[in-house]
């Protein structure tokens, strides 16, 4: 597995949502979080509705609700984040406050207003701390930006995914040029902070010359922040319903709107990409689809590099001339995570839970309908999640820190956990056998062949257990 294809899947969350199973009986929420520090926690919102469904997304989202929908989900996040601070003991320490979906900017602007009322009732400290929303350039408007503005929105994070209509469309997101320039200037007028741009590599018929089209296009806006994601194709997704395993694209690409002179844009869809991201394609180097990504993502990465961004991981590059962040202090691998929304995961020391998932249309929109209809004492308990015993926090440490640019130390491991990372996970001396590992400065970091593979070494760390429980579960 570690040696077979670089792209086996995005370890964004650990365990992935696919191990959760129905807890039963269900735990109440004061029970779950009676023990657990809630001083610095995370508090992530989830708005499940977009404008459309791009090709390549595997999001737990509708696309264009009846507004009826929209009212009533909000009213019902209102009652969902009423019990479940009770359940916290009323008014927690937030350290960071994320929205998300969907498309939290799908909402109108009078919406999101309402939105951001439920965020300060709920004891959210809007403008006090970094707060990330996330848009799209066709809900980018003027009205809606204004009021992230207006209610301490630190970061607006925008999926581009390319610049050039043609490969845009290719990878199943319909959207005119023009329309993102609008919409990033519209965020630029705008007193936020930081700008993050979403671009993907991969895509059929990408070119080096356009990839570099789309880095440059992108690096104009100056944005504080820029993240490179390889494409994948993964069941019941728009991309993953009409691709069947292909030879790789030949023929002749149509032209695309706005690309630079005298290159292609996508037509076909490259090799391999049947279910990318469910498994091994292929070494690297073997397959078509593998080798073009790679190279993207170096030609991406150097790219950035010279450019003035610091990359720290695979996917995240930031600006090298921004200051530190000086907010609250916050770790994935240490504190809490509170959800709100039937999407929304939460995170505790030794429970992460969350509400049913699905990827198809007809049970994504099965389950919103769930949410709305239940009474508010439902949500005073956990739903479905994964119970981590110590091997599995000491896991999720590791997968979390390692996946960092910046690794980890292993004297904090061994205060964390007692014992000494090497002999937890021998996995570490075949990743420094292979010069994916090193030692510097006392900590352990990837190198920047270990750091190309991230997709391949966190799925390869992923425990028996966990791997077990993600076999078993069927897309839906």
């Amino acid at each position: 597995m570690i040696d077979g294809s670089p792209y086996q899947g995005y370890l964004y969350a650990y365990p992935h949502k696919t191990a959760y199973r129905p807890l039963r009986p269900r735990p109440a929420l004061r029970d779950v979080w009676a023990a657990e520090p809630t001083d610095a926690l995370m508090l992530y919102l989830h708005l499940p509705f977009c404008e459309m469904r791009c090709g390549f997304c595997n999001l737990f989202t509708r696309a264009n609700p009846p507004a009826e929908q929209v009212r009533a989900y909000l009213d019902q996040l209102r009652r969902q984040a009423a019990r479940v601070g009770g359940a916290l003991g009323g008014r927690p320490g937030i350290a960071r406050i994320a929205v998300g979906g969907g498309t939290p900017t799908y909402l109108t602007a009078g919406e999101l207003t309402e939105m951001f009322g439920i965020l300060a009732d709920f004891g959210a400290p809007l403008g006090a701390v970094p707060t990330a929303v996330e848009t799209s350039p066709a809900t980018a408007t003027a009205d809606r930006i204004a009021v992230l503005a207006e209610h301490g929105t630190t970061r607006v994070s925008i999926g581009v995914q390319s610049f050039l209509d043609g490969e845009a469309h290719a990878a199943g997101r319909p959207q005119k040029r023009a329309e993102v320039d609008r919409a990033l200037a519209t965020i630029r007028a705008h007193d936020i902070p930081e700008l993050n741009l979403d671009l993907i590599y991969g895509i059929g018929g990408q070119t080096a010359r356009t990839w570099a089209y789309s880095l440059d296009a992108a690096l104009a806006w100056r944005p504080e922040e820029i993240f490179l994601y390889p494409l994948y194709v993964r069941p019941l997704t728009g991309l993953g319903r009409r691709i069947l395993p292909l030879s790789a694209p030949t023929g002749p690409v149509p032209a695309a709107g706005g690309e630079p002179a005298g290159t292609g844009t996508a037509g076909g869809e490259p090799a391999g990409i049947g279910t990318a991201g469910t498994g091994p394609v292929g070494a690297a180097g073997g397959d078509p689809w593998d080798t073009q990504r790679l190279a993207l993502y170096r030609q991406g990465r150097d790219h950035l590099r010279a450019a003035g961004y610091r990359q720290l991981s695979m996917r995240h590059f930031r600006r090298a001339d921004l200051p530190d962040d000086d907010a609250p202090d916050y770790s994935c691998q240490d504190d809490g995570m509170v959800g709100l929304g039937c999407g929304a995961r939460s995170y505790t020391a030794d429970l992460h839970y969350s509400f049913d998932y699905a990827v198809g249309i007809g049970q994504v929109r099965a389950i919103i309908d769930d949410y709305l209809r239940r009474p508010a004492a439902d949500f005073d308990h956990a739903e479905v999640g994964f119970r981590l015993d110590g091997t599995e926090k000491r896991r999720r440490w590791l997968v979390k820190s390692l996946l960092r640019a910046e690794g980890f130390d292993p004297a904090g491991y061994r205060d964390r956990f007692g014992a000494d990372p090497g002999d937890d996970f021998p996995q570490l001396d075949t990743l420094a056998v292979r010069g994916w590992l090193r030692r510097e400065a006392d900590r352990l970091t990837l190198t920047d062949a270990g750091l190309e593979r991230s997709d391949a070494i966190g799925p390869w760390l992923v425990s028996g257990p966990v791997r077990a429980a993600m076999a078993e579960h069927v897309p839906r």
